[in-house]
């Protein structure tokens, strides 16, 4: 397998977005067409209609693994069958997970999702380095092995991320003293293109954090939650990218209910009705981080 920062920008590039589309499971909100709300077969049907309708327009894909697990190990499963069926269709799959342990549990949940063989494949995975450098250091060497990315959070976009996040440590916020400690995986990580394959996670909702992050890791790719239903602007959430070939690359920009869930797309009544609204809403969104990147490039 290519190294997984080569094969994201590769596809950032031929597509000329960084819109990531997440697989965010709410039944409330999904259309009746698609079936009886609540179950398993509806949320497959549901968000295979959403693989067909992202395949070739955007590079990568987020199921957030929490929202399928009240389901058991039906919904895990269902998880795994949806990112394998998005790798099929030329998709990458960042799996948000947000696993964080030490010694031989990392090592396990490192070779559960980032293994040759792992039962619920993608190409990154989301962790949490709070417990330390050495919690990073099993997911970062079997990413390494297998071709593959991590995701580490620094800088997280929900509002108590400040609680902890921003506290003083030696002079600097603890989010920053993250984000330099994790050089060293950065180099690590390195293939042979201009990014890494440690991404680093900054929200939306925070622009002036994510500048700061970049000139700290100039090589990592950003994963980029927050933009859409949770608040965070277009402009704001490319902060942290950088200007290539074909527009922002370096990082991902990632949207799961504004995509997900227009008003038009509720209320179809009819396949044909959805995929119309569904296509429609998904152009809108990345024309609008298109348009986003024009006015950044025109204000430098």
């Amino acid at each position: 397998m290519t190294h997984f920062g080569d094969r994201l920008t590769d596809r950032t590039r031929a597509l000329a977005t960084p819109l990531c589309v997440g697989f965010d499971p709410f039944i409330d909100m999904i259309p009746a067409l698609f079936g009886p709300r609540g179950e398993l077969a509806t949320l497959e049907r549901f968000f295979s209609a959403v693989i067909d309708q992202v395949a070739g327009k955007v590079p990568v894909v987020k199921p957030q693994i929490g929202l399928f697990e009240p389901w058991g190990a039906e919904g895990v499963a269902l998880t795994a069958r949806l990112a394998q069926q998005a790798q099929d269709r030329g998709l990458l799959v960042i799996l948000d997970a947000k696993r964080g342990d030490i010694g031989s549990t990392a090592d396990g949940y490192a070779r559960a999702f980032l293994g040759d063989k792992a039962p619920t494949p993608c190409d990154c995975l989301t962790v949490n380095p709070y417990l330390g450098l050495d919690s990073l250091q099993p997911f970062a060497d079997t990413a390494r092995q297998n071709g593959k990315g991590i995701a580490v959070l620094v800088r997280t976009s929900n509002p108590g991320a400040q609680d902890f996040q921003d506290l003083d440590c030696q002079g600097a916020p603890l989010w920053v003293r993250v984000g330099e400690r994790l050089a060293h995986l950065e180099t690590a990580l390195m293939g042979t293109g201009r990014f890494s394959a440690l991404m680093v996670v900054c929200g939306a909702t925070w622009p002036d954090e994510a500048r700061r992050l970049r000139t700290l890791l100039p090589k990592s790719l950003f994963l980029v939650p927050g933009y859409g239903a949770q608040g965070g602007a277009a402009r704001d959430a490319l902060a942290g990218l950088v200007p290539g070939p074909a527009g922002p690359e370096g990082g991902v920009v990632s949207s799961s209910r504004a995509i997900l869930y227009s008003q038009a797309a509720a209320n179809a009544t009819s396949l044909a009705d959805w995929n119309t609204a569904f296509a429609d809403n998904l152009t809108q969104a990345i024309e609008e981080l298109r348009s986003a990147s024009i006015s950044v490039a025109g204000g430098r």
